[in-house]
């Protein structure tokens, strides 16, 4: 009798649309953080663009821009079942490698990198990295789900190369931030399909051995693994006193910012080293200090909760999941939010090097906002489908 009554509730549920069992709460939280991003977008660079006689709603209207393309992409992307998406991986990766390759040849070069690709007609910038992130996730969770509950050392190691090349095109660029959230993803996703604790630990000791290695190579008179910035970032973060007014000055303006904003903040606009435009790319990296200083502990804590929210709603999202696939699109995503959050809340109070990783939904950027969107709205898919035969 309990059997029928189980096996005619699930079958209720099957029948029913995917959008009866949709994380709505999931969707509005994300929106909830980018209408923060465009609120802090505003403060951080009015003052600025008033001073050179500039509209001081520009970035923040391309920015408003950018929420209402990811939000319809979010939507479009929670309606498409998520598993169209293992036919098309293939296809996805190889594209983002054509186009980080292309990158190389003929982007143009912005503050010494190549990172972006320019709209001729648009006036905005694509960044083909902040794609990859999400095709990688699909990728790898395409190829691991058919391994998942027992990954042998050959299956991490053909993971190992998917993930090796567009990492290596990344750093190229060079933009070793990316990279970091590349590895950060792999090791959620790979420990989550199963991946042996032995083959773990000898991935990370690889990985603090090329480290080594890269540093050593840098402090020889020889070939330069790193370009100079990146070596100044990680000396600055590991000496705070080295080169105040160059290599350090960021670090040293972005805590002083959060500092100032105490408690309760300044209020909005009315931040002093906001306004007087101390902190630099504060609408992009350092947007954290912006909220700080003019919303202090309290504001950054709100911060903190939506994303901890977001993130709590992600994993049993991933532990629901109807198949492997949907698992793991669910804690790629997750490790990816997880770790640029933490990584980008971590550079502007001096306990994580800086990286130029942008904060989620709230950093200036198209190509960020809109990936961090499509990935909320794969999610928001998985979970829908979790009664999906």
């Amino acid at each position: 009798m309990i059997a029928r009554l189980l096996n005619r509730t699930h079958t209720r549920r099957e029948l029913r649309s995917p959008a009866w069992f949709a994380d709505y709460s999931l969707g509005l939280a994300a929106i909830a953080v980018a209408c923060v991003g465009i609120a802090m977008n505003y403060a951080s660079t009015w003052r600025s663009l008033t001073f050179d006689g500039d509209d001081p709603w520009t970035v923040a209207r391309r920015q408003a821009i950018f929420v209402g393309v990811g939000i319809l992409v979010m939507i479009v992307a929670a309606v498409v079942d998520y598993r169209v998406l293992r036919f098309y991986a293939t296809t996805a990766y190889l594209i983002v490698l054509v186009a980080l390759g292309a990158l190389l040849r003929w982007g143009p070069e912005i503050r010494n990198t190549r990172s972006w690709f320019e709209l001729p007609f648009f006036g905005f910038q694509v960044q083909p990295s902040e794609f990859a992130k999400l095709i990688v996730i699909v990728s790898l969770a395409a190829f691991v789900a058919n391994h998942e509950g027992y990954l042998r050392f050959d299956t991490l190691f053909n993971a190992g190369l998917l993930l090796l090349v567009p990492m290596s095109l990344i750093y190229l660029q060079p933009d070793l931030g990316t990279m970091l959230v590349f590895v950060a993803v792999a090791m959620g996703m790979l420990l989550v399909a199963g991946a042996q604790l032995r083959h773990i630990v000898v991935i990370t000791l690889a990985g603090i051995l090329a480290l080594v290695l890269v540093f050593s190579i840098d402090a020889l008179q020889g070939p330069r693994l790193l370009n100079e910035t990146q070596r100044n970032r990680l000396t600055a973060f590991l000496d705070q006193d080295f080169e105040p007014l160059e290599a350090s000055y960021n670090l040293r303006q972005s805590q002083i910012a959060i500092g100032a904003g105490g408690i309760w903040g300044h209020g909005w606009k009315q931040g002093t080293q906001t306004n007087l435009d101390l902190v630099p790319e504060q609408h992009n990296d350092f947007i954290f200090t912006a909220l700080g200083e003019e919303f202090g502990l309290v504001g950054g804590s709100i911060l903190l909760a939506l994303y901890a929210f977001m993130s709590v709603r992600i994993w049993q999202t991933a532990r629901s999941a109807s198949d492997p696939f949907g698992r793991l699109l669910a804690v790629g995503v997750l490790s990816m939010l997880l770790f640029q959050v933490f990584q980008n809340i971590g550079m502007t109070v001096g306990i994580m090097p800086i990286t130029g990783i942008p904060l989620p939904l709230m950093s200036h950027g198209g190509s960020g906002t809109v990936t961090a969107f499509a990935a909320v709205g794969i999610v928001i898919s998985v979970g829908a489908r979790r009664y999906a035969v």
